[in-house]
């Protein structure tokens, strides 16, 4: 057995890795390269794998930098089965649909008004390529044995978002383990991680690899920019992921009104994908810790504006008020005209609620930018750009040593780490290296893992 790593590998998004037996041809997770320009380029590059040689998808989670390029796989002729879990399916249904939506919107507006290099824009793909590629999902619970030829796999839960797992693979006398997104112990919704069994090899996310949370307790910090803003008499603008993030803010403001904590304000989530969701959220009940009665209330406290016309209708609103809208970091999405509108206002507050990638107007508006380009034209600003960090999905370096060390992991298990910047990758395998008795290190872009 081998494993092929094409993506996810010295940075953060494009997650593919390729396992290849004597009979099968594998490919675990397949992501969207987001972020920087000259990563976001390789999602137009061929991938180096035949793909009439490939026999099956597996998925760890729904995220685009993990699952954002099976339209591009449908559209170059893959009909093999994507395997992941129900809840997964549901959301890639949501997500890829809304990516090709966007890429197409992106298209139109830069053919329209000739921005760009290319005369005619095309979309990586577009809507109706991301629903058709659905019929190719087969979803599956969690722990459910399936076969593909010689390998044989299972999803176990990983928390992060909903249907988030790692998969455990076994071929050819190995059991290799992909660690995909991993969560958080304490996390405001999901479920904490299950531990691993024994591998001998592990692909690991180090996304947190070089940071440890804040032990701030997140609801204060919301509570505190929050009520600055009703102080002041401002719009606090979130960007947000539509898949958790939105869900863990609509959950925090509710019950902090509840509890007359902060005053009441209108809130308006700004996202149709968020809004879907949501109701997905709720279809799950057993994958994350709110109640039916939590949910119903993180619904009914907030005001959806699912057409453009009432996101549009937005700018008449009395301050102050609250909007949540995609993307989470500032890559597109509503967010974006929002930020057109209000990124020049000193009332304006933009806070961030998760990790920024490099090269996104998220980390650029984080590290202080005095301007950020949308659709082509510099933005000044002036809003106050605040941040809180206790919301991430991701489990923190302290955080992913302790889930491997409750796993029945032996010493000298391999680990190679993945799914992280340089910085972040190099600071992980130093720790793990000098405080477990794992054996640790880098994978390499391209680079090929014998087994």
């Amino acid at each position: 057995m081998r494993v092929t790593f094409l993506g996810g590998t010295e940075t953060v998004t494009g997650s593919k890795f390729l396992v290849e037996t004597e009979h099968s041809r594998i490919l675990i997770d397949c992501g969207l390269f987001q972020g920087y320009k000259w990563l976001r380029e390789r999602n137009w590059q061929p991938l180096d794998l035949e793909v009439d040689e490939l026999d099956a998808v597996i998925l760890t989670h729904a995220h685009l930098d993990h699952s954002g390029y099976i339209p591009v796989l449908f559209k170059q002729g893959f009909r093999g089965p994507v395997f992941t879990h129900h809840a997964t399916k549901n959301l890639c249904r949501i997500l890829l649909a809304d990516s090709g939506h966007i890429q197409e919107e992106d298209a139109r507006y830069y053919s329209k008004h000739k921005l760009g290099k290319h005369a005619h824009p095309e979309p990586l793909y577009d809507r109706h390529t991301a629903e058709n590629s659905i019929e190719l999902f087969q979803s599956i619970d969690f722990d459910e044995p399936v076969e593909i030829k010689d390998c044989r796999f299972h999803l176990q839960p990983a928390g992060h978002i909903l249907g988030a797992a790692s998969i455990i693979l076994e071929a050819e006398g190995k059991r290799i383990g992909f660690s995909g997104d991993v969560g958080r112990f304490s996390d405001v919704l999901m479920k904490a991680p299950r531990p691993l069994p024994a591998l001998d090899h592990l692909l690991l996310e180090s996304t947190y690899g070089n940071r440890q949370h804040s032990g701030i307790d997140p609801f204060k910090q919301l509570a505190d920019v929050v009520n600055n803003v009703a102080h002041h008499g401002g719009v606090l603008l979130i960007p947000a992921f539509a898949v958790g993030r939105a869900q863990a803010l609509q959950h925090m403001l509710a019950s902090m009104m509840a509890d007359e904590v902060i005053p009441e304000m209108p809130i308006y989530l700004d996202s149709p994908m968020a809004i879907k969701v949501s109701d997905v959220f709720c279809e799950f009940k057993d994958q994350h810790r709110l109640d039916r009665d939590q949910c119903h209330r993180m619904c009914n406290v907030v005001t959806y504006t699912r057409s453009v016309e009432e996101s549009k209708a937005l700018a008449g609103q009395t301050y102050p008020h609250i909007i949540i809208a995609g993307s989470g970091m500032a890559t597109g999405g509503r967010i974006l005209h929002h930020f057109k509108r209000l990124l020049g206002n000193n009332k304006t507050t933009v806070l961030f609620t998760g990790y920024q990638a490099g090269g996104t107007r998220g980390a650029k508006l984080v590290d202080g930018v005095d301007a950020v380009k949308i659709h082509g034209e510099w933005i000044p600003v002036r809003a106050r750009i605040d941040s809180i960090s206790g919301l991430s999905g991701h489990g923190d370096y302290m955080e992913l040593t302790r889930w491997l060390k409750d796993s029945d992991l032996k010493p000298g298990t391999q680990i190679h780490l993945v799914h992280g910047d340089s910085e972040a990758l190099e600071a992980f395998r130093v720790h793990l290296n000098e405080n477990t008795r794992f054996a640790v290190n880098v994978a390499e872009n391209k680079s090929v893992l014998h087994l």
